[in-house]
């Protein structure tokens, strides 16, 4: 099992949402022993256009950023009393997606966790293409929060599988949550085929899964389900077994790579009420397929 950082960074924008993500977070940070950083990032584009015509920008920035840190170290506050943790807050201007990133990246964060309202949403924070974007670049897993209600720890993991080389990842990261919190690993697969190769060889790696979770002594099962839409059907089980965190990959190892990311996990990723916990896999040079 590798070690954590210690770090587990939250975008702060003030919204209901992300202050539901930061609630859920305690547990985590307790369990892996990290501290937490709220981070609110500025718009660099967005205040430009919006303090453009009143003139004197750098003292509208200076006094806007004044209030933020007010704020932030409010909420910092309230946090650390009622969690006990170490409560760290900064502030960055640019791009939402790449600052989160580079803040992740500098301090080799374990986890980024984000409060999300899902793509139906006319606001341009934390949601839709910010998030994807987080998610697709990200230097460690991201966890976002979508749902007003969740329990405090986590009791059931939904694992869907595919064909991908990127499965031991997922798994490792996997084993790291559920032995943390105790859980049960629900793996799954969705089946659209009648193919007896295709299906012989997701059996065989759902076994290969199974015995890896086992031997790590993590209560797990196993389950194929029929379904046509692949996000659909996982939200459909993750719903039906009243799981608490989806993990996915934000990529498939089929011949169209941005597939995943580019539909099937961000339906999930939009639409679960579910926390869902995206893994981007590691870069590869090689094509070596990966056993478990």
């Amino acid at each position: 099992m590798c070690a954590y950082q210690n770090h587990i960074v939250i975008p702060i924008d003030f919204s209901e949402q992300c202050l539901i993500a930061l609630n859920q977070t305690y547990n985590l940070a307790r369990l892996t022993k990290s501290d937490i950083t709220l981070l609110h990032v500025i718009d660099g584009d967005m205040f430009s256009a919006m303090i453009s015509i009143f003139g004197d920008k750098e003292e509208k920035e200076k006094i806007y950023r004044e209030g933020i840190s007010v704020e932030l170290e409010k909420l910092a506050n309230e946090a650390r009393a009622k969690s006990g943790l170490e409560i760290k807050t900064r502030i960055e201007k640019g791009k939402i997606y790449d600052c989160v990133n580079e803040v992740a990246t500098e301090l080799e964060a374990a986890f980024i966790v984000m409060g999300t309202s899902g793509a139906s949403t006319l606001k341009k924070k934390m949601i839709g293409s910010n998030a994807v974007r987080v998610i697709g670049e990200a230097p460690c897993p991201v966890i976002t929060i979508k749902g007003k209600e969740h329990t405090k720890g986590c009791n059931t993991i939904v694992l869907p599988l595919d064909l991908s080389k990127e499965t031991k990842e997922k798994v490792g990261k996997c084993i790291e949550i559920a032995t943390f919190f105790n859980s049960s690993v629900k793996v799954m697969s969705i089946v659209d085929t009648d193919d007896e190769f295709f299906i012989n060889k997701l059996t065989r790696q759902m076994n290969q899964v199974l015995d890896f979770l086992q031997n790590s002594g993590i209560k797990c099962t196993g389950e194929f389900i029929k379904d046509d839409d692949i996000a659909e059907g996982v939200l459909k089980y993750a719903d039906k077994v009243n799981a608490d965190l989806i993990i996915i990959m934000t990529q498939q190892e089929l011949e169209f790579t941005d597939f995943f990311i580019g539909t099937a996990s961000a339906y999930i990723i939009n639409n679960s009420e579910i926390p869902v916990c995206s893994i981007r896999p590691m870069e590869r040079k090689d094509t070596t397929e990966y056993v478990i």
